[in-house]
Protein backbone atom coordinates (compact mmCIF):
# COMPACT_ATOMS: atom_id res chain seq x y z
CA UNK A 1 0.00 0.00 0.00
CA UNK A 2 2.81 2.38 0.81
CA UNK A 3 4.38 1.92 -2.62
CA UNK A 4 1.02 2.46 -4.35
CA UNK A 5 0.42 5.70 -2.39
CA UNK A 6 3.87 6.90 -3.33
CA UNK A 7 3.11 6.18 -6.98
CA UNK A 8 -0.14 8.24 -6.84
CA UNK A 9 1.63 11.16 -5.17
CA UNK A 10 4.29 11.27 -7.87
CA UNK A 11 1.65 11.00 -10.60
CA UNK A 12 -0.34 13.93 -9.19
CA UNK A 13 2.83 16.00 -8.91
CA UNK A 14 3.75 15.36 -12.55
CA UNK A 15 0.25 16.22 -13.74
CA UNK A 16 0.31 19.49 -11.77
CA UNK A 17 3.66 20.50 -13.27
CA UNK A 18 2.40 19.64 -16.76
CA UNK A 19 -0.73 21.80 -16.36
CA UNK A 20 1.29 24.71 -14.94
CA UNK A 21 3.63 24.59 -17.95
CA UNK A 22 0.69 24.52 -20.37
CA UNK A 23 -0.81 27.70 -18.91
CA UNK A 24 2.24 29.79 -18.03
CA UNK A 25 5.11 28.38 -20.05
CA UNK A 26 4.06 29.47 -23.50
CA UNK A 27 6.56 31.34 -25.49
CA UNK A 28 5.52 35.00 -25.24
CA UNK A 29 4.83 36.88 -28.41
CA UNK A 30 4.80 33.78 -30.58
CA UNK A 31 2.57 33.53 -33.62
CA UNK A 32 -0.22 36.09 -33.42
CA UNK A 33 1.17 37.91 -30.37
CA UNK A 34 -1.29 36.22 -28.03
CA UNK A 35 -0.80 35.41 -24.37
CA UNK A 36 -3.07 33.82 -21.79
CA UNK A 37 -2.92 35.45 -18.37
CA UNK A 38 -4.70 35.06 -15.05
CA UNK A 39 -6.66 38.15 -14.10
CA UNK A 40 -8.37 37.21 -10.83
CA UNK A 41 -8.33 34.78 -7.94
CA UNK A 42 -10.88 32.55 -9.61
CA UNK A 43 -8.25 31.79 -12.28
CA UNK A 44 -10.45 32.90 -15.17
CA UNK A 45 -8.21 33.52 -18.15
CA UNK A 46 -7.93 36.68 -20.23
CA UNK A 47 -6.26 37.12 -23.60
CA UNK A 48 -3.41 39.59 -23.95
CA UNK A 49 -2.27 41.22 -27.20
CA UNK A 50 0.72 43.54 -27.64
CA UNK A 51 1.04 45.80 -30.69
CA UNK A 52 4.79 45.19 -30.77
CA UNK A 53 4.10 41.52 -31.42
CA UNK A 54 2.36 42.64 -34.61
CA UNK A 55 5.32 44.65 -35.87
CA UNK A 56 4.95 48.08 -34.22
CA UNK A 57 8.37 49.79 -34.11
CA UNK A 58 7.60 52.58 -31.63
CA UNK A 59 10.44 54.70 -33.00
CA UNK A 60 8.33 57.82 -33.65
CA UNK A 61 9.04 57.73 -37.41
CA UNK A 62 7.82 54.41 -38.82
CA UNK A 63 4.10 54.28 -39.60
CA UNK A 64 2.76 51.73 -37.11
CA UNK A 65 -0.84 51.88 -38.38
CA UNK A 66 -0.85 48.38 -39.87
CA UNK A 67 0.41 46.84 -36.64
CA UNK A 68 -2.32 48.59 -34.64
CA UNK A 69 -4.98 47.47 -37.09
CA UNK A 70 -3.79 43.86 -37.04
CA UNK A 71 -3.66 43.80 -33.25
CA UNK A 72 -7.19 45.20 -32.97
CA UNK A 73 -8.52 42.68 -35.50
CA UNK A 74 -7.11 39.76 -33.53
CA UNK A 75 -8.36 41.17 -30.22
CA UNK A 76 -11.85 41.88 -31.56
CA UNK A 77 -12.20 38.39 -33.01
CA UNK A 78 -11.24 36.74 -29.72
CA UNK A 79 -13.50 35.49 -26.95
CA UNK A 80 -14.07 36.56 -23.35
CA UNK A 81 -12.03 39.29 -21.69
CA UNK A 82 -9.29 40.81 -23.82
CA UNK A 83 -6.37 43.14 -23.09
CA UNK A 84 -4.69 45.09 -25.90
CA UNK A 85 -1.42 46.70 -24.81
CA UNK A 86 0.39 49.65 -26.34
CA UNK A 87 3.69 49.72 -24.37
CA UNK A 88 5.87 52.73 -23.70
CA UNK A 89 7.43 54.25 -26.79
CA UNK A 90 6.51 56.78 -29.48
CA UNK A 91 4.18 55.54 -32.22
CA UNK A 92 3.48 57.38 -35.46
CA UNK A 93 0.06 56.37 -36.75
CA UNK A 94 -2.34 57.55 -39.42
CA UNK A 95 -6.14 57.53 -39.21
CA UNK A 96 -7.40 54.31 -37.60
CA UNK A 97 -10.85 52.78 -37.20
CA UNK A 98 -11.28 50.32 -34.34
CA UNK A 99 -14.70 48.92 -35.16
CA UNK A 100 -16.90 46.25 -33.68
CA UNK A 101 -19.05 44.54 -32.98
CA UNK A 102 -16.60 42.29 -31.18
CA UNK A 103 -19.35 39.73 -30.76
CA UNK A 104 -17.61 37.20 -28.53
CA UNK A 105 -15.63 39.69 -26.45
CA UNK A 106 -17.19 40.41 -23.06
CA UNK A 107 -14.78 43.28 -22.25
CA UNK A 108 -11.87 44.86 -24.09
CA UNK A 109 -9.27 46.77 -22.09
CA UNK A 110 -7.06 48.97 -24.27
CA UNK A 111 -4.08 50.02 -22.16
CA UNK A 112 -2.16 52.84 -23.79
CA UNK A 113 1.14 53.52 -22.07
CA UNK A 114 2.92 54.98 -25.09
CA UNK A 115 2.94 58.34 -26.83
CA UNK A 116 0.82 58.27 -30.00
CA UNK A 117 1.46 60.87 -32.73
CA UNK A 118 -0.96 61.59 -35.55
CA UNK A 119 0.30 61.93 -39.08
CA UNK A 120 0.30 65.56 -40.18
CA UNK A 121 -0.70 64.71 -43.79
CA UNK A 122 -4.29 65.95 -44.03
CA UNK A 123 -4.86 64.13 -47.33
CA UNK A 124 -4.94 60.84 -45.41
CA UNK A 125 -8.03 61.80 -43.38
CA UNK A 126 -11.70 61.54 -44.31
CA UNK A 127 -13.89 64.65 -44.28
CA UNK A 128 -15.47 65.02 -40.84
CA UNK A 129 -13.77 61.86 -39.61
CA UNK A 130 -11.42 61.13 -36.80
CA UNK A 131 -7.80 60.30 -36.25
CA UNK A 132 -8.64 57.34 -34.03
CA UNK A 133 -12.25 56.21 -34.17
CA UNK A 134 -13.92 53.58 -31.99
CA UNK A 135 -17.29 52.36 -33.24
CA UNK A 136 -20.07 49.84 -32.73
CA UNK A 137 -18.89 47.91 -29.71
CA UNK A 138 -19.75 47.27 -26.08
CA UNK A 139 -17.49 47.10 -23.03
CA UNK A 140 -14.41 49.11 -24.06
CA UNK A 141 -12.09 50.50 -21.38
CA UNK A 142 -9.38 52.90 -22.56
CA UNK A 143 -6.75 53.58 -19.92
CA UNK A 144 -3.03 53.34 -19.23
CA UNK A 145 -1.76 56.92 -18.77
CA UNK A 146 -0.66 57.36 -22.38
CA UNK A 147 -0.84 60.46 -24.59
CA UNK A 148 -2.58 61.14 -27.90
CA UNK A 149 -0.82 63.93 -29.79
CA UNK A 150 -2.90 65.23 -32.69
CA UNK A 151 -0.01 67.37 -34.01
CA UNK A 152 -2.49 70.11 -34.72
CA UNK A 153 -0.12 73.04 -35.15
CA UNK A 154 0.48 72.19 -38.82
CA UNK A 155 -3.26 71.79 -39.46
CA UNK A 156 -4.69 74.85 -37.68
CA UNK A 157 -3.76 77.29 -40.49
CA UNK A 158 -6.02 75.20 -42.78
CA UNK A 159 -9.06 75.71 -40.52
CA UNK A 160 -11.41 78.13 -42.33
CA UNK A 161 -14.47 77.55 -40.13
CA UNK A 162 -14.36 81.02 -38.59
CA UNK A 163 -15.05 82.49 -42.04
CA UNK A 164 -16.92 79.75 -43.89
CA UNK A 165 -19.96 77.96 -42.48
CA UNK A 166 -19.43 75.18 -45.06
CA UNK A 167 -15.79 74.69 -44.17
CA UNK A 168 -13.97 71.38 -44.40
CA UNK A 169 -13.78 69.92 -40.91
CA UNK A 170 -10.39 68.79 -39.68
CA UNK A 171 -10.14 65.39 -37.95
CA UNK A 172 -11.13 64.88 -34.32
CA UNK A 173 -8.43 63.13 -32.30
CA UNK A 174 -10.56 60.52 -30.50
CA UNK A 175 -14.02 59.79 -31.84
CA UNK A 176 -16.46 57.36 -30.21
CA UNK A 177 -19.47 56.38 -32.33
CA UNK A 178 -22.39 54.15 -31.27
CA UNK A 179 -20.53 52.75 -28.28
CA UNK A 180 -22.12 51.17 -25.19
CA UNK A 181 -20.65 50.78 -21.70
CA UNK A 182 -17.45 52.66 -22.42
CA UNK A 183 -14.87 53.89 -19.90
CA UNK A 184 -11.94 56.19 -20.64
CA UNK A 185 -9.66 57.03 -17.74
CA UNK A 186 -6.26 58.52 -17.07
CA UNK A 187 -5.23 59.47 -20.62
CA UNK A 188 -3.98 62.72 -22.14
CA UNK A 189 -4.84 64.46 -25.40
CA UNK A 190 -2.71 67.32 -26.71
CA UNK A 191 -2.85 69.59 -29.75
CA UNK A 192 -5.80 68.06 -31.57
CA UNK A 193 -6.39 69.23 -35.13
CA UNK A 194 -10.08 69.77 -34.32
CA UNK A 195 -12.02 68.39 -31.32
CA UNK A 196 -10.00 66.36 -28.84
CA UNK A 197 -12.76 63.90 -27.92
CA UNK A 198 -16.16 63.43 -29.59
CA UNK A 199 -18.88 61.19 -28.14
CA UNK A 200 -21.59 60.54 -30.76
CA UNK A 201 -24.61 58.26 -30.41
CA UNK A 202 -23.14 56.57 -27.34
CA UNK A 203 -24.86 55.17 -24.26
CA UNK A 204 -23.46 54.68 -20.76
CA UNK A 205 -20.17 56.48 -21.33
CA UNK A 206 -17.82 57.43 -18.46
CA UNK A 207 -14.68 59.55 -18.64
CA UNK A 208 -12.43 60.59 -15.74
CA UNK A 209 -8.94 61.81 -14.87
CA UNK A 210 -8.38 63.19 -18.36
CA UNK A 211 -5.81 65.83 -19.31
CA UNK A 212 -6.68 67.80 -22.43
CA UNK A 213 -4.51 70.63 -23.68
CA UNK A 214 -4.07 72.88 -26.70
CA UNK A 215 -2.99 76.53 -27.05
CA UNK A 216 -5.56 79.20 -26.24
CA UNK A 217 -5.33 80.39 -29.85
CA UNK A 218 -5.93 76.99 -31.48
CA UNK A 219 -9.23 77.01 -33.45
CA UNK A 220 -12.12 74.62 -32.72
CA UNK A 221 -10.11 72.47 -30.35
CA UNK A 222 -13.07 71.64 -28.09
CA UNK A 223 -11.96 69.39 -25.26
CA UNK A 224 -15.02 67.11 -25.22
CA UNK A 225 -18.01 67.28 -27.55
CA UNK A 226 -21.12 65.21 -26.79
CA UNK A 227 -23.90 64.64 -29.32
CA UNK A 228 -26.98 62.38 -29.57
CA UNK A 229 -25.87 60.40 -26.52
CA UNK A 230 -27.38 59.34 -23.20
CA UNK A 231 -26.15 58.45 -19.71
CA UNK A 232 -22.82 60.22 -20.14
CA UNK A 233 -20.59 61.09 -17.17
CA UNK A 234 -17.34 63.10 -17.20
CA UNK A 235 -15.46 63.93 -14.01
CA UNK A 236 -12.17 64.92 -12.37
CA UNK A 237 -10.44 66.24 -15.46
CA UNK A 238 -8.38 69.25 -16.52
CA UNK A 239 -9.16 70.89 -19.85
CA UNK A 240 -7.28 73.84 -21.39
CA UNK A 241 -8.04 74.54 -25.07
CA UNK A 242 -8.75 77.14 -27.72
CA UNK A 243 -12.51 76.50 -27.71
CA UNK A 244 -15.16 75.01 -25.42
CA UNK A 245 -13.78 72.88 -22.63
CA UNK A 246 -16.94 70.79 -22.99
CA UNK A 247 -19.72 71.30 -25.51
CA UNK A 248 -23.06 69.54 -25.12
CA UNK A 249 -24.64 69.39 -28.55
CA UNK A 250 -28.07 68.36 -29.78
CA UNK A 251 -29.95 65.17 -28.93
CA UNK A 252 -28.38 64.48 -25.53
CA UNK A 253 -30.07 63.24 -22.35
CA UNK A 254 -28.86 62.51 -18.83
CA UNK A 255 -25.38 64.03 -19.09
CA UNK A 256 -23.41 64.77 -15.91
CA UNK A 257 -20.26 66.89 -15.81
CA UNK A 258 -18.53 67.22 -12.46
CA UNK A 259 -15.22 68.33 -10.95
CA UNK A 260 -13.81 69.80 -14.16
CA UNK A 261 -11.02 72.40 -14.14
CA UNK A 262 -11.64 74.44 -17.29
CA UNK A 263 -9.41 77.15 -18.74
CA UNK A 264 -8.22 78.72 -20.84
CA UNK A 265 -10.88 78.20 -23.48
CA UNK A 266 -14.49 79.16 -24.11
CA UNK A 267 -16.03 77.62 -20.99
CA UNK A 268 -18.63 74.87 -20.67
CA UNK A 269 -21.34 75.21 -23.31
CA UNK A 270 -24.70 73.84 -24.31
CA UNK A 271 -24.77 74.07 -28.08
CA UNK A 272 -24.59 75.47 -30.44
CA UNK A 273 -28.18 74.33 -31.05
CA UNK A 274 -30.63 75.00 -33.87
CA UNK A 275 -28.26 75.09 -36.82
CA UNK A 276 -29.50 71.97 -38.64
CA UNK A 277 -32.91 70.44 -39.44
CA UNK A 278 -34.33 67.69 -37.23
CA UNK A 279 -32.10 68.28 -34.23
CA UNK A 280 -32.90 66.33 -31.08
CA UNK A 281 -33.79 67.89 -27.73
CA UNK A 282 -31.39 68.28 -24.83
CA UNK A 283 -32.57 67.31 -21.34
CA UNK A 284 -31.27 66.15 -18.00
CA UNK A 285 -27.93 67.98 -18.03
CA UNK A 286 -26.13 68.50 -14.71
CA UNK A 287 -22.91 70.53 -14.41
CA UNK A 288 -21.59 70.75 -10.86
CA UNK A 289 -18.51 71.33 -8.73
CA UNK A 290 -16.42 72.85 -11.54
CA UNK A 291 -13.82 75.63 -11.64
CA UNK A 292 -13.63 77.86 -14.71
CA UNK A 293 -10.62 80.17 -15.05
CA UNK A 294 -9.61 82.82 -17.58
CA UNK A 295 -12.12 81.76 -20.22
CA UNK A 296 -14.06 83.86 -22.73
CA UNK A 297 -17.32 82.41 -21.39
CA UNK A 298 -18.29 80.58 -18.22
CA UNK A 299 -21.54 78.63 -18.42
CA UNK A 300 -23.00 79.33 -21.87
CA UNK A 301 -26.16 78.25 -23.70
CA UNK A 302 -25.97 79.18 -27.37
CA UNK A 303 -28.56 78.75 -30.13
CA UNK A 304 -28.67 79.99 -33.71
CA UNK A 305 -31.21 82.39 -35.09
CA UNK A 306 -32.92 81.29 -38.31
CA UNK A 307 -33.31 77.77 -36.93
CA UNK A 308 -34.53 75.43 -39.70
CA UNK A 309 -36.61 73.46 -37.20
CA UNK A 310 -37.95 73.46 -33.66
CA UNK A 311 -36.16 71.81 -30.74
CA UNK A 312 -35.81 72.26 -26.99
CA UNK A 313 -33.26 72.32 -24.20
CA UNK A 314 -34.83 71.74 -20.80
CA UNK A 315 -34.24 70.50 -17.26
CA UNK A 316 -30.63 71.66 -16.97
CA UNK A 317 -28.82 72.45 -13.72
CA UNK A 318 -25.53 74.31 -13.20
CA UNK A 319 -24.52 74.28 -9.55
CA UNK A 320 -21.53 75.04 -7.35
CA UNK A 321 -19.39 76.64 -10.05
CA UNK A 322 -16.38 78.84 -9.27
CA UNK A 323 -15.48 81.55 -11.82
CA UNK A 324 -11.98 83.02 -11.80
CA UNK A 325 -11.59 86.13 -13.99
CA UNK A 326 -14.09 84.85 -16.55
CA UNK A 327 -15.69 86.87 -19.35
CA UNK A 328 -19.47 86.32 -19.49
CA UNK A 329 -19.68 83.98 -16.48
CA UNK A 330 -23.39 83.23 -17.09
CA UNK A 331 -24.73 83.71 -20.60
CA UNK A 332 -27.72 82.63 -22.64
CA UNK A 333 -27.20 83.70 -26.25
CA UNK A 334 -30.04 82.86 -28.66
CA UNK A 335 -28.56 84.93 -31.49
CA UNK A 336 -25.32 82.97 -31.60
CA UNK A 337 -23.06 83.86 -34.52
CA UNK A 338 -19.38 82.81 -34.63
CA UNK A 339 -18.81 84.62 -37.94
CA UNK A 340 -18.25 88.27 -38.77
CA UNK A 341 -21.97 88.66 -39.48
CA UNK A 342 -25.06 86.43 -39.65
CA UNK A 343 -28.51 86.93 -41.10
CA UNK A 344 -31.01 87.03 -38.23
CA UNK A 345 -34.32 87.44 -40.02
CA UNK A 346 -36.10 84.81 -37.95
CA UNK A 347 -35.65 84.36 -34.16
CA UNK A 348 -34.27 81.11 -32.81
CA UNK A 349 -36.79 78.26 -32.62
CA UNK A 350 -34.99 76.48 -29.81
CA UNK A 351 -37.13 76.54 -26.67
CA UNK A 352 -35.18 76.98 -23.41
CA UNK A 353 -36.94 76.12 -20.15
CA UNK A 354 -36.43 74.84 -16.62
CA UNK A 355 -32.82 75.96 -16.29
CA UNK A 356 -31.22 76.40 -12.87
CA UNK A 357 -28.08 78.37 -11.97
CA UNK A 358 -27.24 77.72 -8.32
CA UNK A 359 -24.31 78.84 -6.17
CA UNK A 360 -22.30 80.46 -8.95
CA UNK A 361 -19.53 82.59 -7.44
CA UNK A 362 -16.22 84.24 -8.27
CA UNK A 363 -15.04 87.07 -10.50
CA UNK A 364 -16.00 88.43 -13.91
CA UNK A 365 -13.62 90.14 -16.31
CA UNK A 366 -16.57 91.63 -18.21
CA UNK A 367 -18.82 94.39 -16.94
CA UNK A 368 -21.88 92.26 -17.70
CA UNK A 369 -21.57 89.15 -15.57
CA UNK A 370 -25.04 87.72 -16.22
CA UNK A 371 -26.57 87.95 -19.71
CA UNK A 372 -29.89 86.27 -20.44
CA UNK A 373 -30.59 87.05 -24.10
CA UNK A 374 -33.45 84.81 -25.18
CA UNK A 375 -35.40 84.33 -28.40
CA UNK A 376 -38.09 86.80 -29.41
CA UNK A 377 -39.99 83.99 -31.06
CA UNK A 378 -39.90 81.57 -28.10
CA UNK A 379 -39.01 83.41 -24.87
CA UNK A 380 -37.17 81.49 -22.16
CA UNK A 381 -39.35 79.94 -19.45
CA UNK A 382 -38.57 78.99 -15.85
CA UNK A 383 -35.03 80.33 -15.61
CA UNK A 384 -33.85 80.28 -11.98
CA UNK A 385 -30.83 82.03 -10.46
CA UNK A 386 -30.10 81.15 -6.84
CA UNK A 387 -27.19 82.48 -4.78
CA UNK A 388 -25.14 84.12 -7.52
CA UNK A 389 -22.16 86.21 -6.37
CA UNK A 390 -19.95 87.55 -9.17
CA UNK A 391 -17.70 90.54 -8.53
CA UNK A 392 -15.68 92.39 -11.15
CA UNK A 393 -12.08 91.18 -11.34
CA UNK A 394 -10.87 94.79 -11.34
CA UNK A 395 -12.69 95.54 -8.11
CA UNK A 396 -13.51 99.02 -9.38
CA UNK A 397 -17.23 98.74 -10.05
CA UNK A 398 -20.14 96.47 -9.47
CA UNK A 399 -20.91 93.97 -12.22
CA UNK A 400 -24.21 94.25 -14.06
CA UNK A 401 -26.77 91.93 -15.64
CA UNK A 402 -28.92 92.12 -18.77
CA UNK A 403 -32.09 90.33 -19.82
CA UNK A 404 -34.36 90.13 -22.84
CA UNK A 405 -37.31 87.91 -23.67
CA UNK A 406 -37.16 86.13 -20.33
CA UNK A 407 -38.80 86.28 -16.94
CA UNK A 408 -36.14 84.95 -14.60
CA UNK A 409 -36.75 84.02 -10.97
CA UNK A 410 -34.14 85.16 -8.46
CA UNK A 411 -33.54 83.48 -5.10
CA UNK A 412 -31.06 84.33 -2.34
CA UNK A 413 -27.89 86.36 -2.97
CA UNK A 414 -27.84 88.22 -6.28
CA UNK A 415 -24.61 90.00 -7.20
CA UNK A 416 -24.88 91.59 -9.72
CA UNK A 417 -28.40 92.86 -9.00
CA UNK A 418 -31.15 91.09 -10.94
CA UNK A 419 -32.10 92.41 -14.35
CA UNK A 420 -35.70 93.24 -15.10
Amino acid sequence: MMSLDYFYVRLLLLLSLFCFECVFGRERGAGSGLQTINVDRKAKSSLLFNVKSFGAKADGQTDDSKAFTAAWKEACQSKGRVHLIIPRGTYMIGPLKFSGPCQNVSALNLRVKGYLKATAELSKYEFGGGWIEFAWMKGLTLTGGGTFDGQGAKAWPHNKCSKDSNCKLLPTSLKFVAMNKTVIRGISSVNSKFFHIAVVECHNFKGSKLKIQAPETSPNTDGIHIERSSSVYFSSSHIATGDDCISVGQGNSQVTITSIACGPGHGISVGSLGKYPNEGDVSGLVVRDCTISGTTNGIRIKTWANSPGRSAATNMTFTNIIMNNVTNPIIIDQTYCPFTSCATKVPSKVKLSDIYFKNIRGTSSSQVAVALECSKGIPCQNIYLEDVHLDLSSGKKEATSTCSNVKAKFIGTQIPPPCT
